[in-house]
């Protein structure tokens, strides 16, 4: 609004100098990206992170299965660990010797981290696996991979807004330097003479 007024404000004015056109001008410009590109910069960066994270998901558990995995035995008691992925991060998991078949039928026994807090032989857990039975993380869910998309499109969104605002106060700062160059050299050509007229000197 400030940007629209000052227009208004040095429409017909006597005093009006062209930087001080060009400075409500900038405004009105900057104005309209605020509102218009960096919102759309923004929707536009969120869509395409939606669509390659959700086929990322899609990708994601159509090659990574979940297995049931029986503990043979426990590991080291020290080495309770967080579940990074886990939606609170509060998930203990033990270290656990465990079998387990792959979805291809092989077999396959070896150290994992099983989300049991107490684990004796004989439990049962689930395990992600793909297709030959190699350990692979829990693949991304759907709500995870919409929640990064938000946050890629308003990270976008105000980034694009900060350079926005950032060129244009550089663009004021270059021309208030530029008009204060020029007042200084008017002062330089008439500073010498000022107040003596009418002195006699």
């Amino acid at each position: 609004m400030r940007a629209i007024s000052g227009l208004w404000r040095w429409r017909h004015n006597p005093l009006r100098r062209g930087t001080d056109l060009a400075e409500a001008w900038l405004a009105l410009v900057a104005l309209v990206l605020l509102l218009v590109a960096a919102p759309l910069a923004g929707v536009l960066v969120g869509g395409v992170a939606r669509d390659a994270l959700q086929q990322s998901v899609r990708d994601q558990h159509r090659h990574r299965h979940p297995v049931t995995a029986t503990v043979v035995r426990a590991l080291d008691r020290s080495a309770l660990e967080t579940d990074p992925e886990s939606i609170t991060g509060r998930g203990a998991r033990s270290r656990v010797v465990a079998d387990w078949r792959a979805p291809d039928g092989s077999s396959h026994h070896g150290p994992v981290l099983a989300g049991l807090k107490a684990p004796r032989p004989g439990d049962h857990f689930t395990l992600w696996t793909d297709t030959h039975g190699g350990i692979v993380a829990r693949p991304l869910d759907s709500a995870t991979a919409t929640t990064h998309a938000v946050l890629a499109g308003f990270g976008t969104a105000m980034l694009a807004a900060g350079l926005v605002e950032g060129g244009r106060r550089l663009i004021v700062w270059r021309m208030v330097r530029r008009r204060y160059a020029r007042w200084d050299q008017a002062w330089d050509r008439t500073g010498p003479d000022w107040g003596r007229t009418g002195t006699g000197s």
